[in-house]
């Protein structure tokens, strides 16, 4: 007996040692959340068994410390060849370490059949929800819409501390947000995979919930989510009008930031405008950083369908491509269909992108977006497209770079409404009629002259018509 308890003691000391080198690999608080609750339980043969009082620490423990602990170990003590990691609940752990549980669960080893009816799940990866891999920082496209939310996105990622808490999201439809979303989990998950993130969407999270009330096993839950270091939930509005499973998010959103864990929400509108939501919630999701991404500019959207096609790798046209930023501005996600559609008609049918393929092609969502052609918009367009301003298609200002333009824009006019020579001259600074005209023979002889200047004004032509 007094040689079993010298064995014991052995054992114990070479953990106390493994502990503490463990301690300085991993940082104070990585050990304390995950390290310092286990226990050697016991040594057979060359296995040694340690305990974690949870399944989800247990998971955790042998999945990201496992491996270290046992080439520890094994330089500690060379008969060790293996660490087997085990659930002892914490009224089990105080048990002497060479008393062997009859019940326990190995992490490597088959567990007790289940029940034939579904359970709540035991571990991290059951309750989050699948990272996206090419939702990163690096294919995220940056502009004046979404700079904000992308710096806010950053910061938190790759901080050390919390420096605000919670990060809220929000913004429409294909914005963004969830992009964000995974690029932060992935950026910690690759810098500092001693972190404990957990993703996913606000139905999972009221999903988990009844299914842990269903199964009378709350307490999984609530350690589960209050054990992490980063919680992420996607599209919270999903919540509102869900009492019950508001009231448990409020409690776990709050334990969690007393405890300075880091929380990231979305949603499709700021804290302030989320109806059905409880007011004392709506006040706690506001205590951080509101960001929100705002509708893409023609900038944004032609910059994203530049990286999405070098990524993709392959050829489009550059009027393609700004006749498809210009026609498809309600979301991302359209245009990357939309540029997806084209891509891969081009390959299966072998044909050349071009305008009239694009248009015949995404003819329903072009038909969509299409709406009654005007003079206003028609100068507000073309004014963009040649870098000049609104005011100068009224003023009588004769340089090229303005008078060129001008009458473009007035030939569309013609073209695209049902106006008058005089009204569209009226539209434009008070002109004669007979400017008009003249502005019309012009640009039809230079469309006829020139092939650059003709695909210019048709690719304008497209993006205004009805």
């Amino acid at each position: 007996m007094s040689s079993m308890g010298g064995v014991i003691a052995s054992i114990e000391q070479q953990w106390a040692r493994v502990c503490g080198r463990m301690r300085e690999e991993v940082g104070e608080g990585a050990f304390k959340s995950w390290l310092r609750p286990v226990v050697v339980v016991d040594l057979d043969g060359g296995e040694v068994r340690i305990a974690a009082p949870t399944r989800f620490m247990r998971d955790w423990v042998a999945a990201h410390y496992a491996d270290r602990i046992r080439n520890l170990w094994h330089s500690e003590n060379p008969d060790i060849h293996s660490v087997d990691v085990i659930v002892v609940p914490d009224r089990l752990a105080a048990r002497p370490a060479a008393a062997k549980p009859a019940a326990t669960a190995p992490a490597s080893r088959a567990e007790s059949p289940a029940p034939t009816h579904e359970r709540p799940p035991e571990s991290a990866a059951e309750f989050g929800a699948v990272l996206d891999q090419r939702f990163t920082f690096d294919n995220f496209v940056v502009g004046k819409p979404n700079e904000l939310a992308h710096a806010a996105a950053r910061r938190v990622a790759e901080a050390n501390s919390v420096t605000f808490n919670p990060l809220f999201l929000y913004g429409g439809v294909g914005l963004g947000k969830t992009h964000l979303m995974h690029a932060i989990a992935w950026h910690i998950r690759v810098k500092h995979p001693e972190r404990r993130v957990l993703y996913m969407s606000a139905e999972k999270f009221m999903y988990q919930f009844i299914r842990a009330l269903r199964f009378k096993d709350t307490m999984t839950f609530k350690e589960m989510f209050r054990s992490v270091d980063v919680l992420m939930i996607d599209d919270v509005q999903f919540i509102s009008g869900k009492d019950s499973t508001q009231e448990e998010f409020f409690h776990t959103f709050n334990a969690l930031v007393d405890q300075n864990r880091q929380v990231v929400i979305s949603a499709d509108k700021s804290p302030s405008d989320l109806e059905g939501m409880e007011e004392r919630l709506r006040s706690r999701l506001g205590w951080g950083l509101v960001a929100d991404i705002h509708p893409t500019t023609y900038e944004l959207r032609l910059g994203i369908l530049h990286a999405k096609a070098e990524t993709a790798r392959v050829e489009i046209p550059a009027k393609v491509m700004e006749f498809l930023a210009h026609k498809i501005t309600s979301n991302v996600r359209e245009l990357e269909g939309a540029l997806n559609r084209i891509t891969a008609h081009a390959e299966l049918v072998h044909r050349p992108i071009t305008l009239e393929s694009t248009q015949e092609l995404l003819h329903d969502l072009l038909r969509a977006s299409d709406r009654r052609v005007t003079i206003d918009e028609i100068q507000k367009r073309v004014a963009e497209h040649y870098n000049i301003k609104v005011a100068d298609m009224h003023s009588a200002r004769r340089a090229r770079t303005v008078a060129r333009p001008r009458q473009v824009a007035m030939y569309l006019s013609k073209q695209l409404t049902p106006r008058s020579l005089p009204e569209i001259g009226r539209k434009f600074g008070g002109r004669d009629h007979t400017t008009v005209m003249h502005a019309v023979r012009r640009i039809e002889e230079l469309c006829s002259e020139d092939r650059s200047f003709a695909e210019d004004v048709e690719l304008l032509r497209r993006m205004l018509q009805v």
